[in-house]
C-alpha cells in the first residue's frame, strides 16, 4: 500500500506545484478599469459590455521620443496604464530613443524581465548580478541584436555612436515598474539623510548635498 501511496502523493505535489506557477485566464479578457473605487493588487475589470476595440489599441509608437534632457534618452511605455487591454495578460513593451551618446541610466524592473531588440544604432548594454559578486555582464549591440535583462537586476544602456538609436523592449508583466537608481537614492521624498548616503558612498557630505540638489 505504501509503495503506491508515495508515487501518488508525488504526482499530486507536482500537479499542485505546476498549478501555482501557471496562470490560466478564466475569461477572454479583463480590460482595466482604472476609475473603479475598488483597490486590489492589480486593476479590476471593466464591464465586458462596455469594452471596445480601442481598449486593445495603442497608437504612436513609431513617433520618436524627445531626448533633449540631461541623460539623452526617452522611454515611451506601453503598459496597462497606456493600454487597458493588457490587463491580466502579463505582457507590455516600451520604445526607447537615445540621442548620440545618450544613456538610459542604471535602473531595475521589480516585476518583470526585459528582452530588448535594437532597431537602429549601436548600444552598449549591461546588467549587474546581486551581492556579493556584483558581476557585470556587458555587450555592444548593433541593429537586429537582442539582449535580455533578468528580473530585478540593475541594468543600463548607452548609445555609443554619433547617430540616434532606437530599441523596442518587451516585458513579461503588464506593469513591470521601474526604479532608476540615482533618482531613488538622491531624489527620494523625503530625502535620505546626507549622513547615511555619505557613509554608504564613502564620500564627503557636501558632495552628497550637491548631487541631491540635481534631483
Amino acid at each position: 500500500m505504501a509503495s503506491k501511496t508515495f508515487p501518488l502523493l508525488g504526482f499530486f505535489a507536482l500537479t499542485f506545484s505546476f498549478a501555482l506557477t501557471c496562470e490560466v485566464p478564466v475569461k477572454d479578457f479583463c480590460v482595466a478599469n482604472p476609475s473603479t473605487p475598488v483597490h486590489v493588487n492589480g486593476i479590476p475589470c471593466k464591464d465586458p459590455k462596455q469594452v471596445h476595440a480601442s481598449d486593445f489599441l495603442y497608437s504612436g509608437l513609431h513617433n520618436p521620443g524627445d531626448t533633449s534632457n540631461p541623460v539623452g534618452s526617452k522611454v515611451t511605455p506601453v503598459t496597462v496604464v497606456q493600454l487597458p487591454g493588457l490587463n491580466t495578460l502579463g505582457v507590455s513593451m516600451v520604445r526607447i530613443d537615445y540621442a548620440p551618446w545618450g544613456v538610459n541610466p542604471p535602473h531595475l524592473h521589480p516585476r518583470g524581465s526585459e528582452v530588448l531588440v535594437v532597431m537602429e544604432g549601436t548600444l552598449e548594454v549591461g546588467f549587474m548580478t546581486s551581492n556579493p559578486e556584483n558581476r557585470l555582464f556587458q555587450k555592444v549591440l548593433k541593429k537586429g541584436d537582442v539582449f535580455v535583462f533578468p528580473i530585478g537586476l540593475i541594468h543600463y544602456q548607452k548609445n555609443v555612436a554619433n547617430a540616434n538609436a532606437v530599441v523596442i523592449a518587451a516585458f513579461n508583466s503588464q506593469n513591470p515598474g521601474a526604479i532608476t537608481v540615482a533618482n531613488a537614492v538622491f531624489g527620494s521624498k523625503p530625502l535620505i539623510s546626507v549622513d547615511i548616503l555619505a557613509k554608504s558612498f564613502q564620500v564627503d557630505k557636501d558632495l552628497i548635498s550637491q548631487i541631491q540638489d540635481k534631483f
